[in-house]
């Protein structure tokens, strides 16, 4: 017998195993419309903010010198080459949509080890004739192990999101920012409801 036939739901079966699938496909395509699943597939920084939780990441980097010459993807994902970089993309959205569903997302963004590693071969890559110039390394005898033997944000610890930038940061998402080519103003929860219970306290 083929493995068609094997696969194959009896006569009586197949409406059902139709319809089964058709609802299991079209649940698909409709989580993937709802998630801007394609805008992952873009160098687009507004990609970043379809979890709500990047949007103080969005909304810093926006406001800093990096935004002219470098969106996330250029530091965040490896360089390399074109397979390494979607294979980045794919484990790193994976563990971030899973982390956003579950709802345990942290307070503070803190990058993992091997986003730690990326970012830091990607200052230097955009930064190698200042990482490494050879003026300096005559005169100052920790020259190299100083600029490469520690990550850049140890110093440039305002490059290029600041230092403030969590859930609870409330005056960075202040603003309008673009969600689905719409301008929406963000306001927390939590904000939202002081705000008007203040308002009824004072009427």
């Amino acid at each position: 017998m083929s493995l068609r036939h094997r696969i194959k739901p009896p006569r009586v079966w197949q409406p059902y195993v139709a319809a089964v699938l058709g609802a299991i496909v079209a649940l698909g395509l409709y989580l993937a419309h709802t998630a801007n699943v394609g805008s992952y597939l873009t160098d687009d920084p507004k990609a970043c903010i379809n979890c709500h939780v990047m949007t103080t990441e969005y909304i810093t980097w926006n406001h800093s010198s990096h935004r002219e010459v470098a969106s996330c993807n250029d530091c965040h994902v490896p360089q390399d080459n074109i397979v390494k970089k979607y294979a980045f993309k794919a484990k790193d959205g994976l563990y971030h949509a899973s982390i956003y569903t579950t709802r345990t997302e942290p307070q503070a963004i803190i990058m993992h080890e091997a986003g730690q590693e990326v970012v830091q071969n990607n200052c230097i890559r955009c930064h190698f004739n200042q990482v490494t110039e050879t003026k300096n390394i005559a005169w100052v005898d920790s020259h190299l192990s100083d600029r490469l033997d520690r990550t850049c944000w140890e110093c440039h610890r305002e490059t290029p999101h600041g230092r403030v930038k969590s859930l609870s940061a409330v005056g960075y998402h202040l603003e309008p920012i673009p969600i689905k080519e719409q301008q929406e103003l963000f306001i927390p929860q939590w904000l939202e409801e002081a705000t008007e219970k203040n308002k009824e306290t004072h009427e």
